[in-house]
C-alpha cells in the first residue's frame, strides 16, 4: 500500500495542523499553509481534519499508486491529470493500482493538498507529522519529496468494486459554504497592534491605501513585501514577543513581513498588526509577485468571520456524513 514519487515537484511535503505546545522551547509550530484547503481535503475523504495532507506548491508531483485508494485535492488548482485525464478539485476521488497522479499548469493559487482517506504511514516528531524542513524533522524523513520515494498508506481499499465506489461518490452532490470557497480577494483583512499607535501617521494610512507586492524572497516561513515605507515615529527598543501565524513585523528598512506557517518563535520587531486568521488562506494562495491591499478590522470581527469559518466546517461535515459512510464501507 503505497504511492511512488516519480518526480518530486518543486516543494511537497507533509503537514498537518502544526507542532503545537513546544514554542518554550523554542520549536516552531509548522504546519500547513492553507489551513481551509488542507481541512476541506481531509472531510472530503473521510478523515478528522487533523490527518496529514501532501501540501503542493507551485509545481506539482508525479506520482504512481501501488493499491487502490481514495483521495482528495483541494485548493490550488495545478491542472492536475489522472492517467492523462483531467482530474476534478474538490471531490473524493477513486485511485485505482497503477493509476499515476500528475500535476501541470498552474492556473489558481500556489498550493495544492492532497489526503487520502485513512492517512499516510508517517512517524510523528513531538505529538505532529508536519516537515519542518529547517530542523528536518517530522513528515516524511523530515524533507520534502525526492524522486524515488515510497509513502505508504495507513489503511487499505479492500473493495473489488471500485468502479460501483466512484460512481456512488460521484454521483452525491457537494456544495460547498461560501465560507469556504476559494477566495478571490486581494486583500487581507488586519487587526491592529498595541505599537500600531508607534507609526507615523503616514505610515498607518499607507498600509492600508496602498497597495504591497509579495517580494520574491517570501516562503513557507514569511512573507517579505514591497510597496511604501513604514516608518516609526522614533527609533525604540523592543523585549522579544511571541510570533504568530500573521503577525506582521517592520524591520529597520520599513517593507513589512507577514510570519506565516513556519515562522520563528519570538521575534523582536515592531509590530504594526496582525492579519486574521480567516483571511491567512488567501494569503497561502498567492505567491511572489502578486498584489493586495490590507484592510483593518476589528478584533471582535476577526473573532466573528473565524466562528462563521468554523461553523461552516462543522455544518459541511454533517453534510458529507453519506461520503464517509460510503468509503468506510468499502475500506478494510
Amino acid at each position: 500500500m503505497s504511492m511512488i514519487v516519480l518526480k518530486p515537484g518543486m516543494q511537497s511535503s507533509f503537514q498537518d495542523l502544526g507542532r503545537v505546545g513546544y514554542q518554550q522551547l523554542g520549536v516552531p509550530v509548522t504546519g500547513v499553509m492553507d489551513t481551509r484547503a488542507h481541512q476541506l481535503a481531509n472531510l472530503l475523504v473521510g478523515n478528522d481534519t487533523d490527518q496529514a495532507s501532501l501540501e503542493i506548491t507551485l509545481t506539482g508531483p508525479s506520482l504512481e499508486f501501488t493499491e487502490p485508494c481514495c483521495i482528495a485535492l483541494t485548493g490550488a488548482d495545478l491542472s492536475p491529470t489522472l492517467n492523462g485525464q483531467p482530474l476534478a478539485l474538490n471531490r473524493p476521488i477513486v485511485i485505482r493500482a497503477h493509476d499515476t497522479l500528475v500535476f501541470g499548469q498552474r492556473r489558481m493559487g500556489t498550493r495544492a493538498y492532497m489526503a487520502i482517506h485513512g492517512g499516510f504511514k508517517l512517524t510523528q516528531a513531538l505529538g505532529s507529522n508536519s516537515t519542518h524542513m529547517r530542523c528536518a524533522i517530522g513528515g516524511w524523513q523530515g524533507r520534502a519529496l525526492k524522486r524515488g520515494d515510497r509513502i505508504g498508506f495507513n489503511h487499505p481499499l479492500a473493495s473489488q468494486d471500485l468502479q460501483g465506489l466512484a460512481q456512488e461518490l460521484w454521483s452525491i452532490k457537494i456544495y460547498l459554504p461560501a465560507a469556504l470557497g476559494p477566495s478571490l480577494r486581494a486583500r487581507a483583512r488586519m487587526v491592529t497592534s498595541e505599537q500600531f499607535i508607534d507609526f507615523t501617521p503616514a505610515s498607518q494610512h499607507a498600509l492600508t491605501s496602498e497597495t504591497f507586492r509579495i517580494s520574491p524572497d517570501s516562503e513557507r516561513m514569511g512573507y517579505r513585501l514591497q510597496g511604501p515605507e513604514i516608518k516609526l515615529s522614533k527609533p525604540r527598543q523592543m523585549l522579544s514577543e511571541a510570533a504568530t501565524f500573521g503577525t506582521i513585523q517592520v524591520p529597520a528598512g520599513g517593507q513589512p513581513i507577514v510570519l506565516m506557517a513556519d515562522r520563528q518563535t519570538t521575534g523582536g520587531y515592531p509590530k504594526i498588526g496582525y492579519v486574521a486568521s480567516v483571511d491567512l488562506p488567501t494569503l497561502a494562495q498567492m505567491g511572489p509577485g502578486d498584489t493586495f491591499n490590507f484592510e483593518i478590522i476589528t478584533l471582535e470581527q476577526a473573532q466573528a468571520l473565524d466562528a462563521q469559518r468554523t461553523k461552516a466546517f462543522a455544518a459541511l461535515a454533517t453534510k458529507l456524513a453519506p461520503v464517509r459512510a460510503h468509503i468506510l464501507h468499502h475500506y478494510a
